[in-house]
């Protein structure tokens, strides 16, 4: 697997997918959560699909023909790659001095203190 350009785009849809890494999100969603235009989030999407960070699944037909809107495609983080993208992120963020956001952090190992 080839090292991804941590572009501050790519992080910050990397931000939004960890947010809650078990949920599925759409497109459209990933642009508001990331405040990127879709020509901006589908390109790193893709990328991160062919990385193996993501999977996707496209939405049954039934559902957004009832619903009367285009078929939307789903992203969700793999283990796999939530784990790489907090190490990316954490260098990312490393590499500009800053302190770690919250979501970076590891949880203390023995529980919490």
């Amino acid at each position: 697997m080839s090292m991804l350009r941590m572009t501050l785009q790519t992080q910050l849809v990397l931000r939004a997918l960890l947010e809650d890494p078990a949920k599925q999100r759409y497109g459209l969603e990933l642009c508001e959560l990331a405040g990127l235009p879709s020509g901006t989030i589908y390109p790193i999407l893709a990328r991160l699909e062919q990385a193996g960070w993501l999977d996707s699944t496209w939405e049954d037909p039934s559902v957004h023909e009832e619903a009367g809107r285009p078929r939307r495609r789903f992203y969700r983080i793999t283990r796999d790659g939530a784990e790489q993208a907090r190490e990316a992120l954490a260098r990312a963020y490393r590499s500009r001095k800053q302190p770690l956001p919250g979501w970076a952090a590891r949880p203390a190992e023995g529980g919490a203190s």
